[in-house]
């Protein structure tokens, strides 16, 4: 739907106004400006298709802005208006839709981005319409790929027989599955980790998982990441329920953003577990390559201090003084270290240095590195074709390329989420005050289920009739359901007596 746009405001802009060769929004967003934005082949689900212009667009709906950055008084399209503006889309597709929008001059591409959960942020402001084009396309294009709800799937009990019935559930897993064993998600406005970075003097709290940055200096990463590495041995009954799936037959792979393993702790297959952002089951030597369970450096993590590679200080134990050269040592192959703290080179070690050994790194995916491969295989050859059901649990959708799987799917595959609703940013706010449907917009699922991921897991597991075994789970225990959205079956799921809904919309849940 690529077309030229119109020279300046005001004249009448051609059937295809959108074109997404306009560059003016990388300028105002923090993107790769030199990222793609081309469609790619549907039949070639790769790395790109995942992170193409979804993820530009990510990038404003998912754009945090202080207060002086946020646009003042927009003109925004009520929820209604915007609900007739998506139907009137599929209904005649983005070129007559321009027409009759844009091109009519019944709408700026400005207000237009609105009925589509864009707020362009206030760097935007002062900007000509056609400095709007490429973001309006972008949301159009997104809005089409969107998965829409089916109307045949609606409640908690829908959800149990579908569990009883599929045998190739895929689960897709988040932050919210590890809190409550006090494992900090990352982005949380007030108490996830990189908040607590910030309070912590950091600018740039995604720093200290940054490679190059632990590459010159690795006591940045030891001094502060600790707090995102669980306590060995415990699990919640979210990570239980996973389990059982696998147990009963029905877990075809487990799609975990989480770096914590505790999945892998509770008993999940490697088989089908894949950890999209790496974990810190294993450490990895920058030098050698050397690999070890991760348990092993735990307690330099704790303990706030560097591991070294046991191999290389083995093999410098056992090197002669001879081998000591005029040149700095590497931490990485090729790669000047940089002489910091965590060096223990004295400065009366004279005209030559003391090779180093490697410094061990989680095998965790860090800005600047690559996701493991194994993401984008396992999609691709076998899961996309084989699926029949899709959890969402405990995570808001947002970070590629996890967050473009539902796109990738067949239409038919029902959808279930479940996920605490406490991860909203302003623009989101605005909408979710009068839009409850907006909470992950560019998916539509079947059944959503907000709450504390535990309690509506047990739930469904007692409504499947399975039996989950942990000690959270307290046998003869209510749940209480409150209808939130009617058309979208989105629900309140909380145990019984906790919340106080209006008594009109309170359904118990039976009890077994």
């Amino acid at each position: 739907m690529a077309g030229a746009g119109p020279a300046a405001d005001g004249r009448r802009l051609r059937p295809a106004v959108i074109d997404l060769s306009n560059d003016d929004l990388s300028e105002a967003t923090t993107s790769d400006p030199k990222r793609s934005t081309s469609a790619e082949n549907e039949d070639d689900v790769d790395e790109e298709q995942f992170s193409d212009s979804s993820s530009l667009l990510n990038d404003i709906l998912n754009h945090e802005s202080d207060d002086d950055d946020e646009p003042q008084n927009i003109d925004r399209v009520s929820p209604e208006e915007a609900a007739t503006l998506k139907s009137r889309l599929r209904q005649v597709g983005p070129e007559e839709f321009i027409k009759e929008t844009v091109s009519s001059h019944r709408y700026t591409a400005k207000r237009l981005c609105t009925a589509f959960g864009v707020i362009p942020p206030g760097v935007f402001d002062g900007r000509p319409d056609t400095g709007y084009y490429r973001l309006l396309g972008l949301a159009i294009i997104r809005e089409l790929a969107s998965r829409q709800k089916l109307t045949e799937y609606n409640n908690i009990d829908d959800v149990a027989k579908l569990l009883r019935e599929r045998k190739n559930i895929m689960v897709i897993t988040g932050a919210g599955i590890s809190t409550n064993l006090g494992v900090p998600d990352f982005r949380s406005k007030d108490t996830g980790f990189y908040a607590q970075m910030r309070e912590k003097g950091f600018d740039s709290p995604e720093d200290v998982f940054n490679i190059s940055i632990f590459d010159e200096d690795p006591s940045i990463f030891y001094e502060n990441s600790g707090k995102t590495l669980p306590e060995p041995g415990k699990t919640t009954p979210t990570h239980a329920f996973i389990k059982l799936l696998e147990d009963k037959g029905r877990l075809m792979t487990n799609y975990t953003q989480n770096i914590d393993n505790v999945e892998g702790n509770v008993g999940i297959s490697p088989s089908r577990l894949i950890h999209c952002h790496g974990s810190w089951a294993t450490f990895t030597c920058r030098k050698c390559k050397f690999q070890a369970p991760g348990s092993q450096f735990y307690d330099h993590v704790r303990m706030r201090s560097v591991a070294y590679c046991p191999v290389c200080v083995d093999n410098l134990k056992r090197a002669r003084p001879s081998s000591l050269k005029r040149k700095r040592s590497y931490n990485v192959a090729g790669r000047s270290r940089s002489r910091r703290a965590y060096d223990r080179d004295s400065d009366s070690d004279g005209d030559y240095d003391i090779p180093q050994p490697g410094v061990m790194k989680p095998d965790i995916t860090f800005f600047g590195e690559k996701l493991a491969q194994s993401f984008f295989d396992r999609f691709k050859r076998q899961d996309r074709d084989k699926v029949d059901l899709v959890l969402v649990i405990g995570t808001s959708m947002t970070v590629a390329p996890v967050s473009e799987i539902p796109q990738a799917l067949p239409s038919d595959v029902p959808h279930i989420y479940i996920s605490r609703d406490v991860s909203l940013n302003k623009a989101e706010l605005l909408l979710v005050e009068t839009n409850p449907r907006q909470r992950v917009r560019h998916i539509q699922f079947d059944v959503t289920l907000l709450g504390d991921c535990d309690v509506i897991v047990s739930e469904l597991a007692k409504r499947a009739g399975w039996n989950l075994k942990h000690p959270w789970v307290l046998n003869g225990q209510g749940t209480d359901l409150h209808e939130i959205d009617h058309d979208m079956s989105v629900w309140r799921v909380a145990p019984q007596g906790t919340q106080s809904p209006s008594p009109e919309r309170v359904i118990p849940l039976r009890q077994q």
